[in-house]
């Protein structure tokens, strides 16, 4: 014994019962622990009975043995834990050897398992009424997490750095159960920033009286992104991309110039959107602001639109439309005629893999037909989107000059708190209820937007919030989801529940966005997405700032193809960078763009395939268009034709066709499609 602690750093002491526990350390690592029983004496205490413990066993040893130990370590600790009495008798039983003691705060849980460790105010984590050590703290969070089933190492790092932050191990675990502790829940805060713009006055930009007027009306100046585009020439017919946060006012920017050209002959405006809510909103804005200075109407998919079939003027002067709406009208030849403006909104679609490559197209197509259809070639394109990563390289791929504004007009607080299905409808109620019973200084109710990512569960949620809401999704029909938007806007709801796939552009005015999961139908969110719908949060006429909730289920998948759990997800999402708008040609989506250039421009196809953005093969696409026989030469097939005014992918127009030879009933024909996009 005496040659194996010839040298020792440390002899802790701590009460154990009626006698005490000695822990033997040195750099750093336990030799030994023993049990010590102290007696009383004519002198004072002194060490009476000494033994070794090895696992469960004990060997007795010399109580002389204790007091060279002692002698011979660098420092002696007595756990501040030890009873006053016991302490007292600890230091008179050293005092007689001539030894010195400190007492210091240690983990008891430490000291209860034979290990020395001193804890500090910095280091303490308290729990129970008491103070234990990180490691100590760290292994209880460990267990708490298991028993709420797996969690990712970034969530758990996560919640380890909250743990070392406030060193409250109860409410680090009360995050586990979707407790709203809005200290502990906050993730970041994105901060309001302001670019040093020089605003332009509206009374010196010399518009047409009709446009001027209305524009001197509402306001004295323009905002600082509007004001960096009129002064790089958006006025005067550039082409431009404008990528600035949601509510800086990139709209009004494209209503300028198209409105400006529209009341001085120039041609009519075509406003497209890539969604049919969107479409109808912005439709009605643009008939109640400027129907008294000229015509608008709407153009959305034929099969999508819910009206008498009158609602469409090509002769307006404002075309209003979806993607899809104004596509399937160059694709079937129909005359819309001559175009001054195109304002492109969401541009950022360019990057999604189901809709991208038809966004792409349907921009090749518009110039195609401004080019050859109508008697200028002068016509402007104004594309806008929030969220683009990579801004100056789309800008050189759409031929635009890009206007990139940075600031964001309120700032956002990031949130995140775990939470499973079941506890995320009660922390939703919690936290619409906060928002709704808040008031900004600007006069308006904290309202919620509440992103789920099935319809199903958009009813869900509303139907459990107990302050007024509404489901707001596709499936709902137009006059339902007017009414919503009218309550919303009314501040007669409290909160609006609907799908990520309506997060582009939908005009609610909310403070708040609660994220119920991080998927779109049985898709995790892109970093763009997350961003284009985090942007609702937070309007500057309306708000002081906005706030955004991410609830999240630790190892929580939503399809069993997702490779990543939803708490993997949450800090991918935080801490991304933003994705690059990239339009990517798989064999399908350069036969479905290629036979539409076909249809379109016959043997100018090529032509039009050369300048979208993506890179598409277009000999390989001929090939399989020829192969397929929707082509004859360069001039389209009566099945080439109906297969791209249905937008068909070749597999879909093939099992329809089949089908249809076959003699198979029509429901059995769109079981089969609906079956096949499931597989997909």
């Amino acid at each position: 014994m005496s040659r194996q602690v010839a040298q020792v750093d440390t002899l802790f002491l701590h009460e154990d019962g009626d006698d005490y526990r000695a822990v033997v350390e040195r750099d750093g690592k336990r030799l030994f622990q023993a049990i010590l029983e102290l007696k009383e004496t004519d002198a004072g205490p002194r060490p009476g009975r000494f033994r070794i413990k090895e696992g469960t066993s004990e060997e007795p040893r010399s109580p002389d043995e204790f007091v060279d130990i002692a002698r011979r370590a660098s420092r002696i600790r007595i756990s501040q834990q030890t009873s006053h009495a016991g302490r007292q008798r600890l230091l008179a039983m050293l005092d007689g050897y001539q030894l010195d003691a400190k007492v210091v705060r240690t983990c008891r849980l430490c000291a209860r398992d034979g290990r020395y460790s001193p804890i500090t105010s910095e280091t303490a984590i308290e729990t129970d009424d008491e103070f234990i050590c990180p490691d100590c703290a760290k292994a209880e969070l460990d267990r708490q997490v298991t028993m709420q089933g797996s969690m990712s190492a970034s969530a758990r790092g996560r919640l380890e750095e909250l743990l070392l932050d406030v060193q409250d191990l109860g409410r680090i675990t009360n995050l586990l159960e979707g407790r709203l502790d809005p200290d502990l829940t906050k993730f970041d805060e994105i901060s309001a920033t302001l670019d040093d713009v020089e605003p332009v006055p509206v009374d010196s930009l010399s518009l047409h009286p009709g446009i001027q007027s209305k524009l001197e009306g509402r306001f004295e100046e323009l905002l600082p992104v509007q004001s960096l585009a009129v002064e790089n020439d958006a006025l005067n017919g550039r082409d431009q991309l404008v990528v600035s946060a949601t509510a800086t006012g990139k709209t009004l920017i494209g209503e300028m110039a198209g409105l400006n050209r529209v009341l001085n002959g120039s041609g009519k405006m075509l406003f497209l959107v890539p969604l049919v809510a969107l479409a109808n909103q912005k439709h009605e804005s643009f008939q109640e602001r400027y129907g008294d200075i000229a015509d608008v109407t709407i153009r959305v998919g034929a099969s999508r639109i819910n009206d008498d079939g009158n609602r469409f003027s090509p002769d307006a002067d404002i075309i209003v439309g979806t993607y899809e709406g104004i596509d399937h009208a160059l694709r079937t030849g129909k005359d819309l005629g001559d175009i001054g403006t195109v304002v492109i909104d969401e541009v950022h679609t360019l990057g999604e893999e189901e809709r991208g490559h038809r966004l792409d197209g349907l921009i090749s197509r518009l110039k195609h037909y401004t080019e050859t259809h109508q008697s200028r070639a002068d016509t402007q394109y104004i594309y806008l989107s929030a969220t683009v990563g990579n801004p100056g390289q789309l800008a050189e791929r759409l031929r635009a000059q890009l206007i990139e504004f940075e600031e964001r007009p309120v700032p956002i607080e990031r949130h995140l708190t775990f939470a499973d299905g079941r506890e995320k409808l009660d922390v939703e109620d919690k936290l619409v209820k906060r928002a709704f019973d808040q008031e900004s200084s600007k006069g308006y109710r904290g309202q919620t937007i509440v992103f789920t990512n099935s319809r199903r569960r958009c009813h869900e949620i509303s139907r459990k919030l107990q302050y007024d809401s509404a489901p707001y999704h596709a499936g709902l029909d137009y006059k339902r989801r007017k009414a919503v938007e009218g309550q919303f806007a009314d501040q007669d709801l409290a909160a609006v529940v609907t799908t990520a796939a309506l997060a582009a552009g939908v005009d609610f005015p909310a403070s708040q966005v609660i994220f119920d999961s991080l998927a779109m139908g049985i898709e995790w969110l892109t970093v763009q997405e997350f961003e284009q719908m985090l942007g609702r949060a937070g309007r500057p006429d309306y708000h002081d700032e906005g706030t955004v909730y991410m609830l999240v289920e630790p190892d929580g998948v939503y399809h069993n193809s997702m490779e990543m759990t939803e708490d993997e997800v949450a800090f991918t999402l935080l801490k991304g960078e933003m994705e690059a708008v990239v339009t990517r040609y798989d064999e399908a989506a350069a036969v479905e763009e290629t036979l539409a250039n076909v249809t379109v421009a016959g043997k100018r196809a090529k032509r039009l395939n050369d300048r979208m953005v993506g890179e598409v093969p277009t000999k390989h696409a001929l090939g399989k268009l020829l192969e397929y026989e929707f082509i004859d030469g360069l001039d389209p097939t009566p099945l080439g034709r109906a297969v791209t005014r249905h937008f068909l992918a070749p597999d879909q127009a093939f099992l329809m066709l089949n089908g249809v030879r076959k003699g198979r009933d029509p429901a059995e024909i769109v079981a089969d499609l609906e079956l096949r996009d499931e597989d997909r």
